[in-house]
């Protein structure tokens, strides 16, 4: 899959393809397979989208992306539906909720922010139309880990009728960027230069936040990392890879 918020913005076209063309792609060669596979695939927070209803649960409405590539997760969703409805697979869609931990995404605020910090550079946080923060249900990578492997459990024998689900994977605790920001630099042991600027025009929205009740009653998922300790062990992670950030073939990793 290709993921990322504002890289859909300049080549959208490449989303369509890994996302869209290639989930069908997967959908039809399982529905030819007997016995027919039962699926588990990662959907997003993004499909949320303008919501402005916390927490965000499965039950609300996802019809207003407000990102290309929140428009690929939602189109996921609709195609796994379809493929449910006419031809029987069980299909299970996850809702990821701002993943981070060792060896995560380079483009992601926790990867990002911690090679700015080692490297002195300033850190664009981002303020919403009306000087607010962004928030964040930042969800440490062994929870997602914990809640997909109870979800692949869950579907176990065949049903009749196949099962069509979709669950919220998150922390259900919501914090400023700037809160992600102090940890970093408390277990880093390096300042910060924050440079706050207005929220750009590529789809990232104001909130996340979780309601993961559906999830806990039907999979038993409860995430169990704090924000603090999942930095921690980040942190931790990151300056044994990187030797304290100043290791020169960290730039093969960072995006420009």
């Amino acid at each position: 899959a290709q993921a990322g918020v504002r890289y859909a913005t300049k080549d959208p076209s490449s989303y369509i393809a890994s996302n869209v063309a290639g989930f069908t792609a997967i959908l039809e060669v399982v529905k030819e397979r007997r016995p027919v596979p039962r699926v588990v695939y990662a959907s997003s927070s993004s499909v949320y989208g303008l919501n402005t209803k916390v927490p965000f649960s499965e039950e609300d409405a996802v019809d207003r992306p407000a990102s290309l590539y929140a428009a690929t997760k939602k189109s996921n969703e609709m195609l796994a539906h379809t493929y449910n409805h006419i031809y029987g697979i069980s299909l299970t869609g996850l809702r990821y909720f701002t993943v981070y931990g060792p060896s995560g995404r380079p483009d992601m605020a926790a990867f990002s922010f911690a090679n700015n910090i080692m490297r002195g550079k300033p850190l664009r946080i981002f303020r919403g139309p009306d000087g607010s923060e962004l928030e964040r249900d930042f969800t440490y990578i062994d929870d997602i880990v914990q809640g997909t492997v109870a979800a692949v459990d869950r579907i176990g024998p065949s049903e009749k009728p196949a099962p069509f689900k979709v669950y919220n994977l998150g922390n259900k605790s919501p914090v400023t960027v700037s809160y992600l920001v102090d940890l970093l630099e408390e277990f880093l042991g390096r300042k910060a230069i924050r440079d706050y600027v207005p929220l750009p025009a590529t789809g990232d929205v104001l909130r996340t936040h979780a309601n993961v009740s559906l999830a806990a009653s039907e999979l038993g998922y409860e995430p169990s990392t704090s924000l603090r300790e999942g930095i921690r062990k980040f942190v931790e992670w990151y300056k044994a890879y990187y030797k304290d950030g100043l290791d020169l073939e960290m730039d093969r990793y960072v995006p420009l």
